[in-house]
This record gives C-alpha cells, structure tokens and sequence, in this order.
C-alpha cells in the first residue's frame, strides 16, 4: 500500500489538512508540514511499542476495536468541516496520543513546533485530528490482509513505506539515527536535511508532498 505520505496527497489527506487548517488557523501549507512530520513519529513510535509482545498485543486489540475498522475515513467531512471539529472526535484523538507517546508527547509536540514554525498548541490540535484517522487507515488495512498480532510490525513498515523504492526505507531512517532514544529529533533533521542525521526516503518524500519548501 502506500505510505502514510503519500497518504496526504489523497482525497482523504486533503480533508485532513484542509479540516485541520480551519480548526487551528495554520495556512494549508504549514498544516501539512506538520502532518508530515507527525504521522511518522507517531508511526515509529508505534513500531517501537510493537516490538513488545505485550506491546504488540495492546495495538492488536486497539486495532480491533470496531473503532478503527475504517468507516471513519469515508465521513470525514462532517466530522473536521467548519472550524469547530467533533469533539468526541478530538477526545479519542488525545486519548491515542497520550498512549502511544505517553510523557513524550509535549516534547514531541514542541520539536514540531521549533521545525514547522506552527505553535505548539496547535501543533496538539492538529495531530489530535490525525490520530484518530491514523488508527482507521491501520485498522482498515490489518482487515484487509488479515493481519494478527504476529504481524503487527510487518503491518506499520507497511504504512511507513518499507516496501518502497526509495534508496532507505522509511521504517530504518525513523529509527533514532543518533542513539538517543528519541524518534522525532531524527525525523525533524531528515525533513530539514542537515546535521547528523541520515538523509534518504523520508526527506525525499517530504520534498515531493511538500513541493521543495
């Protein structure tokens, strides 16, 4: 399937940032600079949690909820039209969040912030409004390939485009590049291409989603 990038430049991508964008008052432009940062640390972030086999049980059954089963993503204009988003919606948002980022979910939110220039608060609102059609791409693809709990992993390098063409798969560039612990540094270095950090996929996806700015 694709990635959770190119995602983004779908119908439902569109709906996603333009919806985010009335909610927060970010240009278009920024509200996907944010997204495209977010959604792979919330997706390797993810990856790390799975590695577990308790880990990996708690996404399966999450997964399983008839939450996420993808009916979601196909009436997504009545839930982020306006500028006022559902809020049971951006309830189940912060509650994923504060799940699979736990206490590193305001550090997350800051580097966002310092590398996309959005305020932090927004930066919140916006991958609250993410997490939730995130679960449902997830949960509607481990429906579609029979996915169990074993497969998980297999399941998330998917979506992060590990079975891309690129020269460095997604899922090895989100894998904190400079042994630290931390995931979103790595990916804030790889979208801005400098420092340390290891180019390759993911920057190269980024530069195409977001038209070299």
């Amino acid at each position: 399937m694709a990635s959770i990038l190119d995602l983004l430049n779908s119908d439902m991508g569109r709906q996603l940032i333009s919806g985010a964008s009335a909610q927060t008052g970010q240009s278009p432009d920024k509200t996907a600079s944010v997204l495209s940062m977010a959604l792979p640390a919330i997706l390797g972030a993810m990856q790390r949690n799975a590695a577990s086999p308790k880990g990996a049980e708690s996404l399966n059954n999450a997964l399983s909820d008839t939450r996420h089963d993808g009916s979601l993503l196909s009436s997504l204009g009545g839930l982020l039209e306006g500028s006022s988003a559902d809020t049971s919606f951006m309830n189940e948002g912060a509650g994923i969040l504060k799940h699979v980022l736990g206490g590193n979910q305001g550090r997350v939110e800051q580097n966002i912030s310092s590398n996309s220039g959005v305020d932090a608060n927004s930066v919140g609102q916006i991958i609250k409004m993410a997490a939730p059609i995130l679960m449902n791409v997830l949960g509607s693809q481990k429906r579609k390939d029979n996915v169990d709990q074993n497969d998980i992993g297999g399941l998330l390098g998917s979506v992060l485009g590990q079975n891309s063409n690129n020269d460095q798969s997604l899922i090895e560039t989100l894998l904190d590049a400079d042994g630290d612990g931390s995931i979103i540094d790595d990916v804030a270095g790889m979208v801005l291409g400098g420092g340390k950090k290891k180019s390759g996929g993911l920057g190269g996806l980024l530069g195409g989603l977001l038209g070299g700015k």
